[in-house]
């Protein structure tokens, strides 16, 4: 028997990106987790400074000073994919995050978020593969640390962690999706097509999970989950969403009406 929470923050420190998605991925293997949710996991104190673990590459840098990424070379391609392949291995890290930080949670939350780790190390394990393909792998091209950076300032309020990481940072995926998916189709790479495929569906799960846990702990502390979501937007700076918007795939992750009005 193994304590989840202790497994994730294991796997969180690790620097070596492909051995984490493969430790991660591990973890859909073990069938009886004992799950703490009540205290931090021992020796969490010593390792504070050490997360996330990342490797050296890619280099991270402002997002102003990423260059352009164009369709027309081959070369542009890969640094777009490497894009991808860095969103998911941050989004690796904040899985497991979600997981190792914020105790007193049901045990169905630390299982929804395994889940959600399990399969962005299988994102970013086929966005590596198809990289490889290419001549390039992670750690080719620079990256930037928007996605994590909010995931730190949200460290101290798992409501304000789900509020702005799956249901904000991460819908944003939700939009741009169909869109890449139509650029590379366009030009025959039907593999990284059918990746794109892959990752949306599963996507739309994630933000679900963020939805349900926002709402939940909204009905748990009394409070209005809209008003509490602009407030939250506010105190934590959070990025302004521009169109389009996938609406159709917003509402199957559970996106209300009113919610989707506000956009």
């Amino acid at each position: 028997m193994s304590e989840l929470r202790q497994l994730a923050l294991t796997w969180l420190c690790e620097c070596n990106a492909s051995n984490k998605a493969a430790g991660v991925l591990s973890l859909g293997k073990i069938l009886d987790y004992r799950i703490v949710t009540d205290q931090y996991p021992c020796g969490y104190q010593s390792i504070l400074n050490t997360i996330p673990g990342r490797p050296n590459k890619p280099e991270l840098v402002a997002p102003l000073l990423l260059p352009k990424r164009s369709m027309r070379t081959a070369e542009g391609r890969a640094a777009l994919i490497h894009a991808l392949a860095h969103i998911e291995f941050n989004a690796i890290n904040l899985a497991l995050d979600a997981i190792w930080r914020f105790g007193n949670m049901p045990e169905n939350y630390y299982t929804d978020w395994l889940k959600v780790a399990i399969e962005e190390a299988y994102h970013f394990s086929l966005l590596n593969a198809h990289l490889k393909t290419l001549g390039y792998a992670y750690g080719s091209f620079s990256g930037h640390n928007s996605l994590w950076e909010m995931v730190d300032r949200t460290k101290d309020d798992v409501l304000a962690r789900m509020a702005l990481v799956p249901r904000t940072m991460e819908a944003r995926g939700l939009d741009a999706s169909p869109e890449l998916r139509n650029k590379f189709a366009q030009i025959d790479d039907l593999a990284m097509a059918e990746i794109l495929d892959i990752i949306l569906r599963d996507e739309i799960g994630h933000v679900a999970i963020g939805n349900h846990w926002f709402n939940w702990l909204c009905n748990e502390r009394k409070l209005e989950p809209i008003a509490t979501f602009k407030q939250l937007c506010q105190q934590y700076s959070a990025p302004k969403l521009k169109p389009p918007f996938n609406l159709e795939a917003r509402r199957l992750a559970g996106f209300t009406e009113a919610e989707l009005a506000l956009l």
